[in-house]
């Protein structure tokens, strides 16, 4: 729409996770660099939260993008699942059919599916978006997948990514065994002043066909205190300031537009009604990041030294903002804390009358971020069917049909499988599976 007018490729400020406009802030990094780390020493479980909107999905979506060929990754980001629903999520999303068979064969298939992408070289990896909507139950689910592990590492690597709550849900007493096996949990705060004038700025300079568009401090600063440092609202009152200038044919943004610009979203019910405390700057609340349990190796990822003592000792919590000079307090085992609340978008109401309004204001943005959600976890589901779909064909192309998997489907002896690097597997009834990974775990411990 309004491109052509300000000489962009494309919409700066859409609110699809696209990892090409990930701005690399000191948070966005130091998460990157703590999932990475967390992979790379294959120790179990990892817990990225943050709230609605704090770019939670961009990062996966930029970590998933830089993997090698080398892993295989299955996402899920539909999770009001039950703990058998979740089995069958995770088969499908790995290329596996459930088909109607019992759980215990269910689990056997996976289990077998695990085993022999570590003989084929790869890392397996399971990615849990939107994590905090597990019951208890499937969480104790996951618990039991992740003791496929040989005596150096886990064969199934599990990434969770969640809202707040996740980490209240995960400190749950029934939880305990799971959360002593969580290696890193990092909470991903607001961007700080700095990075959101920092931010707003990288994504005009990315989407610029030629010089770029930019939004003066004073601007930055103002759609700073309104969007409380969280990326998705920064993009919506961008976004409706282009469309504004466009309309008014303005190629300048500086406070008294954005003013308006805010105005507008507040009478149409995209934004909720600002309070006092959204005209000053609040301050950004540092990241937490939990560290490693006992056993598990002691060096951080190296972009991060400031971070050093949180790896090594068992759950503890330390605030990157701190000094590296000074260590890192340790609390007792245990969850780490939950982040403090941020602070509510609605003025306290002068007025009886007032509250309907602005109550119906808070409901009409989250039913909007409800939607967003959804949409975005289509694109991706969509996005995803579409590559598994052009991998088959390519295999289909590639690899002559085996006459041994086709003799067996049609007989019902045994069950046919390709692993994905594309070589054929057929297990016979004459070997099980468990004398197969007995096999296996005696020469992982020979070599």
């Amino acid at each position: 729409m309004y491109e052509r007018f300000y000489n962009l490729r494309e919409r700066p400020f859409a609110l699809s996770p696209d990892p090409e406009y990930l701005y690399p802030s000191r948070v966005h990094q130091e998460a990157l660099d703590y999932l990475r780390y967390g992979l790379e020493t294959q120790a179990g479980f990892i817990v990225i939260t943050g709230e609605i909107g704090s770019g939670k999905t961009t990062l996966l979506q930029t970590l998933l993008r830089n993997l090698d060929s080398h892993t295989t990754v299955a996402r899920i980001v539909n999770t009001m699942l039950e703990p058998r629903e979740l089995i069958e999520t995770i088969m499908i999303d790995f290329g596996l059919d459930p088909g109607d068979r019992s759980k215990a064969l269910l689990l056997r298939d996976l289990s077998q599916f695990v085993v022999d992408q570590r003989l084929a070289g790869r890392m397996v990896l399971l990615v849990i978006d939107e994590a905090q909507n597990l019951s208890l139950a499937a969480l104790e689910e996951l618990r039991m997948l992740s003791n496929l592990e040989t005596e150096k590492s886990k064969l199934l690597q599990i990434v969770m990514v969640g809202q707040p709550n996740l980490r209240d849900k995960l400190g749950a007493p029934e939880l305990e065994q799971l959360r002593q096996r969580i290696t890193v949990s990092y909470h991903l705060p607001p961007l700080e002043i700095d990075d959101t004038a920092n931010y707003i700025n990288h994504r005009l300079r990315r989407a610029a066909l030629g010089a770029p568009l930019e939004f003066p401090r004073e601007a930055t600063d103002l759609i700073h205190a309104r969007s409380r440092g969280v990326p998705r609202i920064i993009n919506v009152i961008c976004d409706a300031a282009l469309v504004f200038g466009y309309a008014e044919e303005r190629r300048v943004f500086d406070a008294p537009t954005i003013r308006e610009v805010l105005a507008e979203l507040e009478t149409t019910g995209v934004l909720p009604p600002s309070s006092e405390a959204e005209t000053s700057v609040p301050a950004a609340a540092p990241p937490i990041v939990d560290a490693a349990r006992p056993g598990s190796p002691a060096k951080p990822p190296a972009s991060s030294p400031a971070l050093a003592p949180a790896i090594g000792s068992a759950h503890t919590v330390y605030s990157a903002a701190s000094s590296p000079a000074s260590a890192p307090p340790a609390v007792p085992s245990g969850p780490a804390p939950a982040p403090p609340p941020r602070p509510t978008a609605v003025a306290a109401p002068s007025s009886a009358a007032s509250a309907p309004v602005r109550m119906a204001a808070v409901a009409a943005l989250d039913e909007r971020e409800a939607r967003i959600r959804q949409r975005e976890q289509e694109l991706a589901e969509q996005r995803r069917i579409l590559a598994e779909e052009y991998r088959l064909l390519r295999t289909q192309r590639q690899t002559p049909p085996d006459r041994t998997q086709t003799f067996a489907a049609e007989h019902g002896r045994g069950r046919p499988y390709a692993p994905s690097s594309g070589t054929a597997r057929f297990q016979t009834p004459t070997e099980s599976f468990w004398t197969r990974l007995k096999r296996f775990m005696l020469g992982v411990s020979t070599s």
